[in-house]
């Protein structure tokens, strides 16, 4: 009995020691290897959201655009978007009829490092046709309130939606521009890092419609 006993401890023991889990050498080499394929995915990674960085950009500004016009059409009064340059945002605005002007909105754009809007950039030529005329940045003389405070003098470019879906600039006369969104080479330069990531936004003042562009590295073409 007492040899049994023994046996059924022995086979017992060995099937404990056989269910045990992973030795320290085994856990030490998957580390690696996680490691490893870290080291390798991360740049990529990187490089992946760098490259569509004008792309996600681009979509942002073109959804502030159909935000606007939709709150100019449903409130019944004037929207105006600003490219803000100096809080380097989008910002949405109710002129609010005869009271002030308020901003209701503000969407923070990329660093100017990585993307650039207030230019086209050298090499490039604009979209043909239409051919409309590239939007200028001047100091805001028209300010809004936020937060009880009045800002005004930014750098913007600024654009008014209408209740019947027309866009008009401060002379209430339909305002047709062309927006370059694009990466620069580096801080400052007005040369792009990559021509194919160059994209461009098309606004029809008369229809407050927006056309899309993608440079395909000889020209723009409607991105699709």
């Amino acid at each position: 009995t007492q040899k049994t006993e023994l046996g059924m401890k022995k086979a017992f023991c060995k099937k404990d020691a056989s269910a045990s889990g992973f030795s320290l050498t085994e856990l030490f080499v998957v580390l690696a290897v996680m490691a490893i394929l870290a080291v390798v995915a991360v740049p990529y990674f990187y490089n992946y959201t760098r490259l569509y960085k004008s792309e996600d950009q681009s979509l942002k500004v073109m959804d502030l655009m159909r935000e606007a016009s939709q709150l100019a059409v449903t409130r019944r009064r004037t929207m105006r978007l600003e490219i803000d340059l100096t809080q380097n945002a989008l910002l949405i605005i109710d002129e609010n009829g005869a009271a002030a002007d308020t901003r209701i909105k503000t969407v923070p754009l990329e660093r100017t490092q990585e993307i650039r809007v207030d230019t086209i950039p050298t090499g490039v030529t604009k979209p043909n046709p239409p051919n409309y005329a590239d939007a200028v940045f001047a100091v805001d003389a028209l300010g809004h309130q936020f937060n009880a405070a009045t800002v005004i003098g930014n750098t913007v470019w600024a654009c008014r939606f209408q209740s019947d879906g027309s866009v008009v600039n401060t002379a209430n006369v339909p305002i047709n521009a062309n927006i370059f969104v694009w990466p620069p080479v580096s801080y400052g330069s007005t040369t792009p890092r990559n021509i194919k990531e160059v994209r461009a936004i098309t606004m029809f003042g008369g229809s407050g419609a927006v056309r899309y562009w993608k440079h395909d590295g000889t020209a723009f073409v409607p991105y699709q």
